[in-house]
């Protein structure tokens, strides 16, 4: 497996840091201890020069590293891990994620993904598609995001499940929690998203993207700067909402990717990105009967809330 390389472009006028603190906030799919070794390994430069992890960045350029791709297991082990499960047949089964978890194994991850936890409740019922890192897995949802997402115990459900999402027969709303206060209840976001030109780990709203459609509607405003909202997606781009919200100047809560500034809620602490998958509908695939499934609202949301009132 060839080696990764990520390059961060640092602007003008920049707030100076540490050039690991840098790549640590701009690309949160790496682990500090695969850019440690990157530091070790000397292939870490700041417009071409060699640098260490204390090396500070103060000035316009561009910091480059090379990781090496980790090995992981190409088979996933069953591992006996908690599930919230919302609900099961023969066929589906819905789970309430929790924040944090990944949904399936990859370059760095551990043996505490969904499809672990997966593998250890359904053994062998589980589609074959995706096998072996994502059986059963039809959709996704960030790591930091919570909430519901659906699996596939075989391959007729799997086949049935996917048309259904990229033919946009779903229905899927989620909650978010985002800094300041729209002047309007409620709007529409259709602008394309694609790779951001720069910073290929994040999206952004580029003209060449793909269509994505995002609905908002405010749920409640609160007296520190901050609103729930609630969003349908008619489409499933990649980290679709954070970027579509940040686009209208409301970034997530904890979302320091797409805008999110901690400083500007004094005092309070903000554990993720604060985005749930709250309802979601489905055909079922093996009946004709429409499936409506919602998943409470987790316990750092509501501690959040608490706070921000």
């Amino acid at each position: 497996m060839s080696d990764r390389i990520i390059e961060f472009t640092v602007p003008a006028g920049a707030k100076a840091g540490r050039a690991d603190k840098i790549f640590a906030s701009e690309f949160d799919d790496i682990s500090r201890a695969r850019l440690q070794r990157a530091f070790d390994a000397g292939q870490v430069t700041f417009d071409g020069v060699t640098i260490d992890k204390r090396f500070k960045v103060n000035r316009e350029g561009v910091l480059r590293a090379v990781l090496e791709e980790p090995t992981f297991d190409a088979s996933p082990i069953a591992v006996d891990l908690p599930l919230d499960i919302i609900y099961e047949d023969e066929s589906i089964l819905v789970v309430n994620k929790a924040p944090g978890m990944i949904v399936h194994p990859g370059s760095g991850t551990g043996d505490n993904t969904l499809v672990h936890a997966l593998l250890h409740h359904c053994g062998e019922n589980l589609s074959t598609i995706g096998a072996p890192n994502r059986p059963g897995i039809v959709h996704r949802l960030d790591k930091e995001t919570s909430g519901l997402i659906i699996i596939a115990k075989n391959d007729t459900a799997h086949h049935k499940l996917a048309a259904e999402f990229s033919e946009r027969r779903t229905y899927k709303r989620y909650t978010a929690l985002v800094f300041g206060q729209p002047k309007v209840s409620r709007g529409t976001i259709q602008e394309p998203i694609g790779r951001h030109r720069v910073v290929r780990t994040r999206m952004a709203v580029v003209h060449s993207g793909k269509p994505a459609h995002t609905d908002w509607k405010v749920e409640e405003r609160y007296k520190q700067k901050a609103s729930r909202i609630s969003c349908v997606i008619h489409t499933g781009r990649t980290h679709q909402i954070r970027v579509h919200m940040s686009e209208i100047r409301f970034p997530l809560l904890g979302d320091t990717t797409y805008g999110f500034k901690p400083a500007r809620l004094v005092g309070i602490t903000v554990p993720r990105v604060m985005l749930h998958s709250t309802e979601l509908h489905i055909q079922h695939p093996d009946r004709d009967e429409l499936m409506q499934f919602q998943a409470p609202l987790p316990a750092d949301f509501e501690t959040l809330i608490g706070a921000l009132s």
